[in-house]
């Protein structure tokens, strides 16, 4: 049997709770003076982070002349995608950070302002939070990553660009084989570990949140099968979704940048890569919705127990109503006409539907079409490489006039 715990003030309250507000990488960044404890100011930040992984690069390439070298097969300024993920996604990713620590920095109070605690699972609910903040800041989790990059990410972009046997911006001819470029060098060893440092570190706080969410599924909560929100009161964390929108975005540029490059410098066409494109759109679901379904057996549970206990009472309130009304037990001095009794049997009739209509999932239809449409929107300029200019420019008369 559980005990009770007396709740008190100090037990109602909860830390903030930011997922990038910590370790290691983030004191280095405070030391730079390029986040405060609001990891703020986040466009000097994305900037300084996107002009040191490109702006080398581009130098590096001038000096060599591989900036827009027609004998070479993909000079500097035509690599699409290498300009997509280092001046856009990455500035996307550093953005998004903000946005989710600005909406869910308050989570676990709001968590507890909603009653969702029982006062006997608080201390297990403080515990979810304390484990999620170290595991936030662990050193060991982005020393791996960093091993991680530097074991497979790292020679396997060296292997690519060698064995692609065509001369970029990225390697040279040397003595009739390939060798890096300076440029490729810096690419290699300092621009794409570094982006895929601030995308591993996205998706271990991604973890967390799921591990966090995972905790407090495991506490008896207190959810509402009759609630408005049609998921038991836990809907406002589905509504949070719309904080995943600019890594949704990243992803969806970096998904576009791989097709324009296939298209443009090896002749593909878009139809070809639908695959790709459902793939890395399910990828980005999962990521922004997988956490949340950690939640279902709870709710599914829930839903369960309240068409049990609606059903008991409606069925109660029902008889009487008949009772009363439909076999004259009604006081002689008691109007039919606007009685209460009517509209409390609608209202109990609204109140089981509302537990019948209870969702399986904390989060909305329209949320996941937003992630979708925010994940396919950079690829839609490509449908123009479909059509020639003759036929756009007709298509774009057919319209004008």
């Amino acid at each position: 049997m559980t005990n009770a715990v007396a709740s008190t003030p100090e037990s109602r309250t909860a830390p903030e709770f930011s997922l990038f507000a910590g370790g290691p990488y983030f004191q280095l960044l405070r030391r730079a003076r390029l986040a405060d404890d609001g990891l703020k100011p986040v466009f000097r930040r994305a900037i300084v982070l996107a002009l040191l992984a490109w702006l080398p690069l581009l130098v590096l390439s001038a000096l060599e002349g591989r900036v827009l070298d027609a004998g070479i097969a993909r000079p500097f300024l035509l690599d699409v995608a290498a300009h997509a993920r280092l001046l856009v996604a990455l500035p996307l990713l550093v953005w998004a950070e903000l946005v989710v620590f600005s909406r869910m920095r308050f989570l676990p109070a709001e968590i507890l302002e909603r009653g969702l605690i029982p006062e006997h699972a608080l201390d297990a609910f403080h515990r979810a939070v304390a484990a999620a903040l170290r595991l936030r800041n662990s050193v060991l989790a982005e020393a791996l990553m960093i091993a991680l990059i530097g074991a497979i990410t790292i020679p396997l972009a060296k292997h690519y660009y060698l064995e692609s046997h065509t001369s970029s911006w990225h390697a040279a001819p040397v003595a009739g084989e390939l060798k890096l470029t300076l440029a490729g060098m810096w690419y290699g060893w300092v621009s794409l570990p570094l982006f895929q440092f601030l995308l591993l570190r996205w998706y271990f706080r991604i973890f967390i949140w799921a591990r966090f969410l995972l905790r407090v599924s495991s506490i008896p909560l207190r959810l509402l099968p009759a609630h408005p929100d049609n998921a038991g009161g836990l809907l406002f964390l589905g509504e949070r979704l719309y904080t995943f929108v600019p890594l949704a975005l990243a992803h969806g540029v970096l998904l576009a940048a791989m097709i324009a490059n296939r298209i443009f410098h090896d002749g593909a066409q878009l139809p070809e890569f639908g695959f790709d494109i459902f793939w890395f759109t399910a990828w980005v679901l999962a990521l922004a919705l997988g956490p949340l379904l950690v939640l279902v057996p709870s709710l599914v549970s829930a839903r369960r127990s309240g068409m049990d206990r609606y059903g008991v009472l409606a069925g109660r309130y029902a008889a009487a109503f008949e009772a009363k009304w439909m076999r004259g037990d009604v006081p002689a001095d008691e109007p039919l006409l606007g009685s209460a009794d009517i509209q409390s049997l609608a209202d109990m009739g609204a109140s089981f539907q509302a537990v019948r209509e209870m969702r399986a999932v904390p989060f909305s239809l329209r949320m996941v079409a937003m992630l979708v449409a925010a994940t396919l929107a950079p690829t839609l300029p490509l449908v123009l490489t479909m059509l020639s200019l003759t036929e756009l420019l007709r298509r774009l008369a057919g319209v004008l006039f």
